[in-house]
């Protein structure tokens, strides 16, 4: 890139990123553990380097061409799991984030981590031979581990922890409950039994994800940040939008889709692209509350656009038991929509206002961007071309990480170094530790939903208040569990606890599988940003410098299409492409009048489509939004009547000289 390009990329100061960032870091170590981590000095600084690099190089050994049974696999990465966090994560918030050493009580805490599943490794399979018959040295093993994992997640994800706390006692308590959510009791024996040497509690289908996917795209996210991806996808949205009106927006917009389905966090995606987004789109006239809830939006919907989805479409796969290509094409239109709304809502908002986009020296030259950086998307081609030829998500993922450092070298300027290469396995590792012990601590929740029955039995209770075929009256209530049950966790770990509690009752009520997964993963995604726990905007109101509250709210409204999609392709799954018969015609068509459907809806919201709307016109495109997005011949039919009523009588009133928005000057 030329010199002049490099100087007027952003029309930031130093001063004001500096700032962004440095609230952002403040917010995170405030939201969100991993940013509390340690750090160590000397020698132990760089036995803490060599111990995560190996761990990268473990984890892609033993899913690639290493031989190891998967519940062994599962005891290796849990242990991982819990000695790095024992050096990572602080007892307590003010401890001092800089040792020379760790403590003694975190030593003593990573001898009793490795000597329980050191011990379970070397006697599981014996145990496994006799039947599960436990002696009380066994009993006391799995007491002791299952200590060490709540210490653990205690430090790395609290509000996980309670809830595992929760569910956890609800196994001794619950006999105690009147009523169909109570039980007989089981005994100390039986639920350690259970929840530590059996395959449905810690080391469960949880930790099974962490050990696997999880890791392996973290850790290739990493490898792309340190190779110089995320600045091109800045660059690359920059010039594909930054000129048209409000541009800023929509670049926080494609920017933080395209890193948010890497790296699976919308709280992290937040943190860092919105450290530049957020006050571009300040400076350019946007409000503060606005701004934010554009970035809390736009990145908390990577976790479910592909072509990687944050890892959760590998999970998903896994559980319906089909490839991934088809999770991936069946994901394409909502997100697609999803997205299509949210730049039609910073469009609108920006001709509302009468912002301009940035002025043309503050662009970079597109040409000069493929050419100078073009070549770090061939990792996401190699991805994405070895899924479609068959081969595993997992393969796929350690030839994309093997690409990237490859594709680097193509140029000097993005060339990675051996010490970028160990710094991206170090973060790439740290990086899975909070999410593995989110997991490990869901084996828990899991583990009491199956022994207990728990999920049949919200399942039976459900079925009680809506009845066998009141699809969308269930459909309401899982949302509801959905969204709460993924607040402050993880997008892939909240996934996980859904399928387990909510899954079975969709699909019980009617729902096809596929899109029983898809409607529970959205709304577990969207937990990000609905009070009263909506962490990414809170993080983005934070370096917004902005009203929490006010911002959550108007990030529900920007998000709303992703609020109201699923119940459409939950009871009609042909925008969900693949998962039912229906010709490429009809579902072109429904896929048609969807994308007319988001455009009233964003239209009706921010009141705005060709000149200002009046109330009468906004309540119509409203209607039409619902009417359009439903894959029904009859109600499209409808929609567009009445949407071009609306097109027609707009577009006289600016040939008359209608109300047309004000101009704003950039802050």
């Amino acid at each position: 890139m030329s010199e002049d390009n490099q100087k007027n990329r952003l029309p930031l100061s130093t001063d004001e990123t500096t700032a962004a960032g440095e609230t952002a870091r403040r917010l995170l170590e405030e939201k969100d553990a991993d940013a509390r981590t340690r750090s160590y000095n000397g020698f132990f600084g760089i036995l803490l380097t060599v111990l995560l690099t190996f761990w990268a190089v473990f984890q892609i050994y033993v899913n690639t061409i290493g031989v190891m049974s998967s519940m062994d696999l599962r005891m290796w990465h849990c242990m991982f799991l819990l000695v790095f966090t024992f050096l990572l994560y602080p007892t307590v918030k003010k401890e001092k984030k800089v040792r020379n050493a760790p403590p003694v009580w975190d030593v003593l805490l990573i001898a009793l981590a490795i000597g329980a599943f050191g011990y379970m490794l070397l006697n599981y399979s014996r145990i496994a031979q006799s039947g599960g018959y436990l002696t009380k040295r066994e009993i006391v093993i799995a007491a002791l581990a299952m200590l060490v994992v709540f210490e653990a997640a205690r430090r790395a994800c609290p509000s996980l922890a309670v809830l595992g706390l929760i569910f956890l006692a609800y196994n001794f308590f619950g006999k105690y409950i009147p009523g169909p959510l109570g039980h007989t009791g089981f005994s100390m024996k039986r639920v350690l039994s259970h929840m530590v040497w059996g395959s449905q509690g810690i080391f469960g289908v949880g930790i099974g994800v962490s050990a696997t996917y999880i890791f392996l795209f973290v850790l290739f996210g990493s490898f792309l940040k340190y190779s110089g991806f995320s600045k091109f996808i800045n660059d690359l949205s920059l010039t594909l939008v930054g000129r048209s009106p409000g541009g800023p927006a929509k670049v926080a917009v494609l920017a933080s889709a395209l890193l948010g389905m890497i790296n699976g966090s919308a709280i992290a995606n937040v943190a860092t692209t919105g450290t530049i987004t957020i006050p571009l789109m300040k400076k350019t006239g946007y409000r503060k509350e606005f701004a934010a809830a554009v970035e809390a939006v736009a990145s908390t919907g990577g976790q479910f656009a592909p072509p990687i989805m944050g890892a959760v479409g590998f999970v998903m796969a896994e559980f319906l038991g089909i490839s991934y290509s088809k999770v991936m094409i069946a994901a394409c239109i909502p997100a697609f929509l999803y997205y299509m709304g949210l730049l039609l809502a910073v469009h609108f908002e920006a001709k509302r206002l009468g912002l301009k986009g940035l002025a043309p020296e503050n662009i970079p030259n597109a040409v000069e961007v493929l050419k100078n950086q073009g070549h770090l998307v061939i990792p996401l081609v190699v991805l994405i071309g070895m899924i479609v030829l068959g081969y595993t998500p997992l393969y796929a993922a350690v030839f994309s990480i093997f690409a990237t450092i490859l594709a680097s070298w193509l140029r000097k300027e993005t060339r990675m170094s051996f010490k970028d290469i160990v710094d991206a396995a170090v973060e790439g590792s740290r990086g899975a530790v909070s999410v593995g012990v989110s997991c490990v601590v869901i084996g828990v929740i899991i583990g009491t939903v199956s022994l207990t029955g728990l999920g049949l039995t919200i399942g039976y209770l459900i079925l009680e208040v809506v009845g066998e075929n009141q699809l969308y009256l269930g459909g309401l209530m899982v949302m509801i569990m959905s969204i709460i049950l993924g607040m402050g966790v993880p997008g892939v770990a909240a996934y996980v606890i859904v399928v387990a509690v909510a899954i079975p009752v969709l699909i019980e009520i009617g729902a096809v599988p596929i899109a029983a997964h898809m409607f529970c993963l959205i709304y577990a995604c969207l937990s990000n940003i609905t009070p009263p726990v909506a962490m990414s905007s809170y993080v983005a109101a934070g370096i917004a410098d902005s009203n929490q509250t006010k911002t959550s709210l108007l990030a529900v409204k920007l998000g709303l299409t992703g609020f109201i999609l699923p119940f459409f392709f939950l009871g009609n799954p042909v925008l969900l492409i693949g998962v039912t018969d229906a010709t490429v015609l009809t579902t072109v068509q429904a896929t048609l009048t969807a994308c007319l459907g988001v455009v009233a809806l964003a239209s009706g919201l921010q009141g705005m489509l060709f000149c200002r709307c009046g109330w009468a016109e906004r309540a119509v495109l409203l209607v039409v939004a619902f009417l359009s997005i439903d894959p029904n011949m009859v109600t499209d039919v409808i929609g567009i009547g009445l949407f071009a009523g609306v097109f027609i009588y707009q577009r006289i009133k600016v040939k008359k000289g209608g109300e047309e928005a004000p101009a704003v000057k950039a802050q």
